[in-house]
């Protein structure tokens, strides 16, 4: 019989790597931000580094492979046919281990087709989409085809001359550039954006020229006001830029700010048509249209009866048809304000410099690259330098072989083994090994004297271009000004007008939200409970009774027009202001818009008391259960922005009671929950200036008794209660005088 296995003996691995994961499925005990920093942290920085934000060269690394690639495969040359672009994506990920169609769709960015670069990288021929069409898709790689253009020739002018790093891809085939030594701040020129993990990275377009000419003026003089070179950004789609020089200052200086775009237009007067044609870079014709005819179908923008997109190969188009009698310039200036007609481009130059993201401005970026690009031309001046210098070695060789060609002739030939021709001319003309070498390798047909001294010749100019190449090397001056030349030759070759151009905005031309909300008359209501209706009153004549939950009731009834601010009490000592606007038209047999889901109440917070107001007059009256009074000017919930929510609006020490608004000083009813009632004019109290004020004691309570109730007195309830007025109010902090026959109701 074959003896048992014993217990303890352990099973031969199943596979060949189970030795690397010994001790899986254990449980170890570690502390979570040792997990996040060993888990999380190289995530964040692959993205950081690798993958979103720009570096000096103006490029993220799915760029500059693609680009790369295109250059090693010819696509740069002039007699080169353009490539399907299915091919040059197979290519790149070579470099770019990701799917064809995230390489794909980085392509399609840089292309002249989808018009999203001020300067296009790459020529296109086939559907690339529309940067500033949403639904414009574009067409399978297998179907377009692309090549460079002719501007990179800026982005890999001398890359083969080691003016940039090149490192091994991932697996270790072949070398790409760390960086492309562009001869023009890239990173400037054409717009960038990128989400990282907690940063992100917004560069707008500034206008090639521009950008040149304020790199010349700062490195002649670090302290040139650059706004007089840079005018502002240049985007691909033109508009107008509204100009804001504090705003630009702040961008130029921090790298932080925001640039408001706004569309372009002309008025068909024949067809009583706006034809709009250049758009803000930050958002599409879908989104604006489709804001537009959400503000139609609300009844915001009466004015227009069409709307139909006309984008087509001639380029874009959005056309509006307009009602007679609009005034097409007032009506822009509302859709201005209304829609992504204008919009803002926020600005965030974080850029890697050194591997290290940094968020710089305007002026500190051109030094980043100017610093950059030194090193570039160092480099290849170094680059050149050794070159000339090895030929002028070999050349000195020739110089020295002239003399006595037949005597190189019978060493080669008296020489037995091949190996011994080298080391015989080395002996015969006093020459090193390599240059040797080069003379044993000239062929036969160039053995004649004219030949030698034709290359002889060069060896004056070559000692003329080393000289030169090491006072390059050693003066700045001279690389700032080889710089200099290039980018002046950057401008006359590639230059464009600007596309936007500047907007000063007049005050007249400013319209305020006020007058551009339609002003008719409403009625408003609010039940208990924050359910809220303006209903005109057309419709209120023609309606039936108020439809509300059950146990609910209207609580307030307001008659004013659609332009009142209200400001709505809530019972946690908060304010919410709104419009009246800004609620649709309703009936009186819906239940209305719930207040406090429409303005975001706090969570358990309720309704409590309405006040509209246009000119902010008139006061406040707080009432609490301790029996206390504030009265509160309404002017101190006015606000120069447009807050929405106002904290602190009254005191909140003692619970509310009511929360009365008075145009002028009227009687107040005032019912404890003792029974008791208390009569008194409203201008015996004197207003306090801060919101949360605990007010002054209008009626002393008796034990255990609390203030349940206060309302206004109608001029026909106040002809049976004058004699239960008081006459007095005590001053803030002093007890009030207990309640008499003569000022005291016993209900």
């Amino acid at each position: 019989m074959p003896r048992k296995k014993k217990e303890t003996e352990k099973k031969a691995p199943a596979y060949k790597h189970e030795a690397y994961i010994e001790g899986s499925g254990s449980i170890v005990d570690q502390h979570i931000s040792d997990v996040l920093k060993n888990n999380y942290m190289p995530y964040a920085m692959s993205v950081i580094i690798s993958r979103a934000l720009p570096e000096i060269d103006g490029f993220k690394p799915s760029h500059r492979k693609l680009l790369y690639m295109m250059y090693k495969r010819g696509l740069l040359s002039p007699d080169k046919e353009r490539s399907k672009s299915a091919n040059v994506v197979g290519e790149t990920m070579k470099l770019n281990p990701h799917g064809d169609q995230a390489i794909y769709e980085t392509m399609v960015r840089m292309t002249r087709g989808n018009e999203a670069l001020l300067h296009p990288y790459i020529d296109s021929k086939g559907n690339f989409g529309k940067q500033y069409s949403s639904k414009m898709h574009f067409a399978a790689p297998r179907y377009t085809e692309v090549k460079l253009e002719k501007i990179c020739n800026e982005l890999f002018r001398d890359i083969d001359k080691e003016t940039v790093d090149l490192v091994p891809n991932y697996d270790n085939t072949m070398l790409e550039p760390t960086l492309l030594p562009a001869t023009f701040p890239t990173v400037l020129v054409n717009s960038n954006t990128g989400i990282a993990v907690s940063m992100a990275s917004n560069v707008c377009p500034f206008n090639l020229e521009e950008v040149c000419e304020t790199t010349i003026a700062l490195m002649k003089d670090p302290n040139h006001d650059i706004l007089s070179t840079l005018k502002g950004p240049d985007f691909p789609g033109g508009g107008y830029m509204l100009y804001d020089e504090a705003e630009l200052n702040k961008v130029y200086e921090t790298g932080m700010g925001s640039i408001k775009v706004r569309a372009k237009y002309n008025y068909d007067k024949a067809a009583n048509c706006l034809e709009i044609t250049q758009i803000p870079y930050t958002t599409t014709v879908e989104a604006i249209i489709d804001r537009i005819i959400e503000l139609v179908k609300s009844g915001k923008i009466r004015e227009i009866s069409y709307i139909r997109d006309e984008t087509d190969l001639n380029g874009l188009k959005i056309a509006i048809d307009l009602k007679r009698g609009t005034d097409p310039d007032r009506l822009m200036q509302r859709l201005y304000r209304l829609t992504p007609l204008q919009d803002n481009y926020p600005c965030n130059f974080n850029i890697l410099i050194a591997g290290t993201p940094r968020v710089m401005g305007v002026r500190e970026i051109i030094t980043e690259w100017t610093a950059f690009r030194e090193e570039c031309v160092q480099r290849r001046t170094y680059y050149d330098l050794q070159k000339k210098k090895e030929k002028l070695h070999l050349l000195e060789a020739l110089s020295k072989i002239l003399l006595d060609i037949d005597k190189a002739i019978k060493i080669i030939r008296e020489t037995e083994n091949e190996a011994d021709v080298v080391p015989n001319l080395m002996i015969g003309f006093g020459i090193d090994e390599v240059q040797a070498e080069y003379v044993a390798e000239i062929k036969l047909r160039n053995i004649n004297r004219q030949y030698i001294l034709r290359r002889v010749e060069e060896v004056d100019q070559l000692r003329k271009d080393i000289a030169e190449m090491e006072d390059i090397l050693k003066d700045k001056k001279k690389i700032r000004r080889i710089i200099i030349d290039e980018l002046r030759s950057v401008v006359k070759n590639y230059a464009q007008p600007r596309r936007t151009l500047f907007y000063y905005r007049s005050d007249e031309e400013d319209i305020s939200e006020e007058e551009e909300t339609p002003d008719y008359p409403v009625n408003l209501f609010i039940s208990d409970s924050g359910y809220f209706k303006k209903i005109t009153p057309q419709s209120l004549r023609m309606s039936g009774e108020q439809k509300l939950k059950e146990g609910d009731f209207i609580k307030q009834t307001f008659e004013t027009t659609n332009r009142t601010e209200l400001i709505f009490f809530s019972d946690k000592a908060q304010a919410y202001k709104s419009r009246a606007s800004a609620f649709d038209d309703s009936k009186a047999s819906v239940l209305g818009d719930y207040v406090p889901a429409k303005l975001s109440f706090d969570e358990g917070e309720g309704f409590m008391s309405l006040v509209p107001t246009t000119d902010y007059s008139g006061h406040m009256l707080f009432f609490f259960e301790n029996g206390k009074c504030a009265k509160i000017p309404l002017n101190s919930y006015e606000t120069k922005t447009n807050r929405k929510k106002l904290a602190k609006a009254y005191s909140d020490k003692s619970p509310i009671v009511a929360a009365l608004f008075i145009s002028d000083d009227c009687e107040i009813l005032l019912r404890t929950s003792g029974n008791h009632a208390l009569v008194f004019n409203s201008g015996m109290i004197l207003p306090k200036t801060t919101r949360d004020s605990q007010g002054v004691q209008v009626i002393n309570l008796r034990k255990n008794n609390i203030l349940v109730s206060a309302e206004i007195l109608l001029p026909d309830d106040e002809r049976d209660l004058k004699k239960y007025r008081t006459k007095s109010v005590p001053a803030a902090g002093k007890p009030a005088p207990e309640l008499g026959e003569a000022n005291q109701l016993k209900l």
